[in-house]
């Protein structure tokens, strides 16, 4: 190959990588949440996530029969959750935490979270979905 095909190549190749966007992963509120099922839930945090995209955060809920029941709820993405106060020391394991959200599409105890009460009464937005019902939308910002 001469060098002005591997010029032609490497020019198309870099066209091409330009043009291609990458996929968004991220799902919607209702590929996976039931708008229809508010649920909110008091438990004992047994685990919380920070991760990317989305945070979780995993509770023991007391049932009627006195059964107890792990539930996993999707929080925001760590980054939202910190500008608005919620850190690993907002819900440390063994604390009390009230969610308030909607239930999965799927039987399992997972749920999506809009809001959650943490120990020290404060109520912070923990979900970061637009199309999820009782989300508040900020307000576009002046630049």
């Amino acid at each position: 190959m001469n060098t002005k095909s591997k010029l032609a190549v490497i020019a198309a190749l870099a066209a091409l990588s330009i043009s291609i966007t990458p996929a968004n992963a991220h799902h919607a509120f209702s590929a996976e949440f039931d708008a229809d099922k508010p649920l909110e839930l008091t438990g004992t945090v047994t685990k919380l996530e920070l991760v990317n995209p989305h945070s979780w955060v995993y509770v023991d809920v007391k049932n009627a029969d006195g059964t107890v029941t792990n539930w996993g709820a999707e929080f925001g993405a760590p980054f939202s959750l910190k500008e608005k106060g919620l850190t690993k020391a907002s819900l440390p394991v063994g604390s009390t935490v009230i969610i308030k959200g909607f239930r999965s599409k799927n039987p399992k105890p997972f749920a999506y979270a809009v809001s959650a009460i943490l120990p020290d009464g404060r109520e912070v937005q923990t979900g970061g979905a637009a199309d999820a019902p009782g989300v508040k939308k900020e307000p576009a910002k002046a630049s």
